[in-house]
């Protein structure tokens, strides 16, 4: 999609972690263990988001240690075992006087649906579910896990990431 927009019309982005943050599939060892794939591309655009000071967090259905180590190296909240996002959005626009018009949600299935439609603007990897491509101002290049974030910036807000990084 073609829509103008500005980062400067984002009060703050959301994004779903399992398929938008990494490609969707799991790993496991015999023991149990789970392990994910996640795009080090994305890492650099959250660097350039924290410059920028534009608050990003992250909310996931998940409860996993992968979701919270990873939240960790990219200095970004992260709310897990939400079972309702929409109350999670409600929490964080309020607690930071956000407008929901003004949030930016990334999401990619069917449990990012309802929290979707009640952000302004939304965005989603190509390998989204169908309903989710539907309701999505932008329908990304990028698969879920292959740097969604990066494109984000790059693409659809025109943000010269060495400038950020490299400016005073």
């Amino acid at each position: 999609m073609n829509s103008q927009i500005s980062l400067d019309d984002i009060d703050a982005l959301v994004f779903d972690f399992d398929g938008v943050l990494t490609n969707n599939q799991v790993h496991l060892n015999d023991k149990g263990d789970e392990y994910v794939s996640c795009c080090r591309s994305d890492g650099l655009a959250f660097d350039v988001l924290r410059k920028l000071k534009k608050p990003s967090f992250i909310v996931s259905t998940e409860t996993n240690l992968v979701v919270t180590s990873r939240a960790k190296k990219l200095k970004i909240p992260v709310f897990q075992g939400i079972k309702n996002k929409i109350n999670t959005i409600n929490e964080i626009a309020f607690s930071h006087s956000f407008e929901l018009k003004n949030i930016l949600y990334v999401g990619n299935d069917l449990n990012d649906y309802l929290a979707m439609q009640l952000c302004g603007y939304t965005a989603c990897p190509s390998d989204s579910h169908q309903k989710i491509k539907s309701i999505s101002k932008f329908v990304l290049k990028t698969r879920g896990g292959h740097g969604v974030v990066r494109e984000l910036l790059e693409d659809i807000f025109k943000i010269d990431i060495i400038k950020v990084l490299y400016s005073n």
